[in-house]
């Protein structure tokens, strides 16, 4: 019995979360795209055609999965810091933590929620990209298992920001000046072995790196990193942040003044 009524608290969660952003599409999902398609003119058409190829690739081509993965990666991220302090503020958390609903079924009810944005932003991104390469995807299990586990991954960061966060603020400093230097310095753009020795030592502590890596061989078969060491790097970061993310919840780190 107690375990129906934690399903229904999941899908209670979950659908307030998809309708939040759904209802608004024109503000949440259409935005994102239109950015990522700015990047497809200027990065793809007008400055890829005087680069050439990358990695044994048109240059269009190879960054279309790292754009793809930028969307899902800032969307997730954004959908669920957005969500969690708006609860924080109004106090609307504190009915949800006095509720008889665990906290991994809170926890996971809003990470799901930041996957299905992220991953309607990935999708509707990799539908546009088909108007400016032609890809064909070479290791379809790994292309998805890749951007779930980003999405979840992202989803949990912005989680804890959220806790942290005591304005709307602070949930904007972590994407200006972590969030976002991590992606172009991620292989978005190119391949490391463009860059000097140091720089491609220090671009591996760089977690988007292999994210970003990952997908693409997924997508073109080519990486700058071993995609099984990538994904045990992803199950690391989701097993730690989800734990972490538990942990603060329990103790009420951010939600108890």
């Amino acid at each position: 019995m107690f375990a129906n009524h934690k399903v229904i608290a999941f899908e209670t969660i979950v659908r307030k979360e998809v309708r939040r952003f759904s209802r608004i599409w024109l503000q949440t999902l259409v935005p994102p795209a239109i950015t990522i398609g700015l990047y497809f003119v200027i990065f793809g058409n007008l400055i890829g055609s005087r680069i050439g190829d990358m990695g044994g690739f048109d240059y269009m081509e190879y960054i279309v999965p790292g754009l793809i993965m930028m969307s899902v990666i800032q969307n997730s991220y954004s959908n669920v810091v957005s969500s969690f302090f708006s609860h924080k503020f109004q106090r609307s958390v504190e009915e949800l933590l006095v509720s008889p609903v665990p906290n991994y079924i809170i926890l996971s009810g809003f990470i799901v929620g930041g996957m299905a944005r992220g991953l309607a932003v990935g999708s509707i991104v990799t539908v546009m990209s088909l108007f400016f390469a032609d890809l064909s995807i070479q290791n379809l299990p790994l292309t998805i298992a890749v951007v779930l586990m980003t999405s979840i991954v992202f989803s949990l960061v912005g989680f804890i920001n959220a806790l942290f966060a005591n304005s709307f603020d602070d949930i904007s400093i972590i994407p200006t000046f972590v969030l976002t230097p991590l992606i172009y310095l991620g292989g978005v753009f190119y391949s490391i072995q463009l860059l000097p020795p140091f720089w491609q030592f220090v671009s591996r502590f760089n977690p988007i790196f292999y994210m970003v890596n990952t997908f693409r061989y997924g997508i073109l078969g080519t990486s700058d990193v071993d995609v099984v060491w990538a994904l045990f790097i992803l199950v690391i970061f989701i097993i730690s942040l989800f734990s972490a993310c538990l942990i603060f919840l329990r103790r009420g780190t951010g939600l108890r003044h």
